[in-house]
């Protein structure tokens, strides 16, 4: 599971900060055992296409107080999706449990500043497990009878010409292609027609400033 290749067993020549190291080597909340006999009141699976992490996370939430009492968790990837992961689950439970409501507002950038930072190209990561959690949460909703507590992230077409979505954008955009012509290359979007450029355009500068802060 080490990402860098210039990095030691031990760590040395670890090129995140001490933050990522520490959730690294000693990750916070993970599920260890048997996940079938592990009681949640919520499941979200995801994977992500951009460097292949996929992930799996469980929560038990306390109906009386609406928190997130526990939060656990299993990925398949990075030192950055591990890291990135576990902080978010220790986030979300510390000093009793956080509201859902304020754990539905989490940004990736809220996952990224508490890791003390994160490589460009590694940012994806802190989506990963920011997606888990919204998919474990909508997993609870259903489960609860809370249909209108769902989080809708349906897909948008914006190159109707090659069928190209937001979604498609946005992780060319986490993949470290942060112009046009980088994101046109990856998507073909707007190589037929063109009518779709302004509008891909916008939503490159939007993703940049959700995510890098650009």
């Amino acid at each position: 599971m080490n990402d860098d290749k210039n990095t030691n067993q031990d760590g040395s020549g670890w090129a995140y900060s001490d933050k990522v190291k520490e959730h690294f080597f000693d990750p916070k909340n993970l599920l260890k055992e048997d996940p079938s006999v592990y009681k949640a009141d919520g499941v979200g699976y995801v994977g992500s296409p951009a460097c292949g992490d996929m992930m799996k996370m469980w929560i038990k939430v306390d109906p009386i107080t609406d928190t997130i009492a526990e939060c656990k968790w299993r990925t398949f990837g990075c030192a950055s999706a591990i890291a990135s992961t576990s902080v978010l689950s220790e986030m979300v439970t510390e000093n009793g449990g956080m509201e859902i409501d304020k754990a539905l507002r989490i940004r990736p950038q809220d996952i990224v500043d508490r890791l003390s930072g994160l490589p460009d190209r590694k940012i994806h990561c802190s989506v990963l497990g920011d997606k888990a959690l919204r998919a474990a949460l909508n997993d609870y909703f259903r489960k609860s009878k809370q249909e209108h507590r769902i989080i809708k992230d349906e897909a948008k077409v914006v190159c109707r010409c090659l069928d190209v979505t937001d979604h498609d954008i946005e992780d060319a955009v986490l993949e470290g292609k942060l112009t046009y012509e980088e994101v046109q290359q990856k998507t073909k979007c707007g190589t037929a027609c063109g009518a779709c450029k302004p509008r891909v355009a916008k939503l490159i500068e939007q993703y940049k400033l959700q995510y890098f802060g650009e």
